[in-house]
C-alpha cells in the first residue's frame, strides 16, 4: 500500500523540513509533494533550495510547485504572470519587498521559474492556491459554490491546497447545478449538470509556526487521509503527534 506525503509552506524553515523528512521515512511514503511557499523573505533560501534539489541517498525526490512567495519573487524579476508586485507591496510594504529580492540568489531564480503552477496526479490536483491563482485562499469557511467552481475547473475529484496553511477536509456532496448562458440577444434554457462527490483538502503548513510542522498523508488507492503534526526542536530532536 503506497502513500503520498503532501507538504506546503516550508517558508525557508530547513529545521522543520528536516523533521518532516525524518518522520515520513518511517512511513511507506512513495511520493513527496511540496505545494509552494518553499521560500520566504527572512530565511536562508539558498540552503533550503539546495536541500530540495539535492536529496540524500534513499530520500524521495520532491515534486514542487510554485507558491505565493515564489510568484512574488518572479514578478520582481519580471518573470511573473502579472507585471507589478502590487499585492506584495500592499500586504508587506517596500522594505519587505526589497528583503525578498535580496533573499534568493539570482542563479536560483531560474529553478523557481521552472516550477509548475500545479501538479495533476490520477484524479488529484495538487496546487498552492487554486486553479484561479496562487493567491486564492481556500478555507473551511469558503462558500460551497466557490469550492465547487475551483475543483471543477480542472475536473479533479480531490484538490489539495496549501495557501491557507490550515489542515482540513471539505467535501462537496453529490447533487446538481443549473447553468444558463446570457448574451445580448437571449438567455439560454437552464441546463442541469450532475455532480459527483469531490473533496478539497488543506494540507497544513510546515515552516510558519516555530517548533510545529503540519502535513498530510494520502493513500491514492483507498483515498484515506491523515493529518500529521511533527513537533521539533533543533537541540532536542522531535516527536510526532497525530
Amino acid at each position: 500500500m503506497s502513500y503520498w506525503a503532501i507538504l506546503s509552506g516550508i517558508e525557508g524553515n530547513l529545521a522543520a523540513y528536516e523533521a518532516v523528512l525524518k518522520e515520513i521515512q518511517r512511513q511507506r511514503v512513495e511520493a513527496l509533494f511540496v505545494l509552494g511557499d518553499v521560500i520566504s523573505p527572512k530565511a536562508d533560501n539558498e540552503k533550503l533550495i539546495n536541500r530540495l534539489t539535492s536529496p540524500r541517498r534513499g530520500e524521495l525526490v520532491p515534486q514542487v510547485c510554485q507558491g505565493w512567495w515564489e510568484e512574488q519573487l518572479l514578478i520582481l524579476h519580471g518573470l511573473g504572470r502579472v507585471g507589478e508586485p502590487t499585492e506584495l507591496i500592499d500586504r508587506y510594504g517596500i522594505q519587505m519587498t526589497k528583503t525578498l529580492w535580496d533573499s534568493v540568489p539570482r542563479h536560483l531564480v531560474q529553478w523557481i521559474q521552472s516550477l509548475e503552477f500545479g501538479i495533476f496526479e490520477f484524479d488529484c490536483l495538487l496546487i498552492h492556491g487554486s486553479p484561479v491563482s496562487v493567491s486564492d485562499e481556500l478555507t473551511p469557511e469558503t462558500p460551497p459554490i466557490q469550492m465547487l467552481d475551483r475543483v471543477m475547473r480542472m475536473d479533479a475529484n480531490y484538490l489539495f491546497c496549501g495557501r491557507s496553511g490550515l489542515a482540513f477536509e471539505y467535501e462537496v456532496q453529490q447533487g446538481k447545478v443549473l447553468t444558463t448562458v446570457t448574451t445580448l440577444d437571449r438567455q439560454s434554457e437552464p441546463e442541469p449538470t450532475s455532480l459527483r462527490p469531490r473533496k478539497i483538502i488543506g494540507v497544513g503548513n510546515i515552516g510558519r509556526t516555530a517548533g510545529q510542522a503540519t502535513y498530510t498523508i494520502y493513500n491514492p488507492d483507498t483515498n484515506a487521509l491523515k493529518f500529521c503534526t511533527v513537533r521539533y526542536d533543533s537541540a532536542k530532536g522531535f516527536q510526532t503527534k497525530r
